[in-house]
């Protein structure tokens, strides 16, 4: 997970840094101060953030390289072939 995806998954969801700590059991601070790209959490900490997500619906996604590339609903189904124009 990246910061960005944190931030955008939070944005999507309705919650604050304090909502993400509460639900994935890591201190604000670590919330935070990665979301502003200053820390790497520690693995569990991480995972526990992106459990959270998970939990509330979310899919973090990532490119065939393990590159993230973006979030989505857990239950949608998407279809990469097609443009919203469409």
């Amino acid at each position: 997970m990246t910061p960005e995806q944190s931030r955008a998954a939070r944005g999507w969801i309705g919650w604050l840094q304090t909502d993400l700590a509460k639900k994935a059991n890591v201190s604000l601070r670590t919330v935070a101060a990665f979301e502003r790209g200053e820390i790497t959490p520690l693995p569990n900490n991480l995972g526990a953030m992106q459990r959270a997500f998970e939990k509330a619906g979310l899919r973090l996604l990532f490119d065939r390289k393990g590159t993230a590339a973006g979030i989505a609903c857990q239950a949608a189904e998407i279809d990469l072939t097609r443009r919203h124009s469409e």
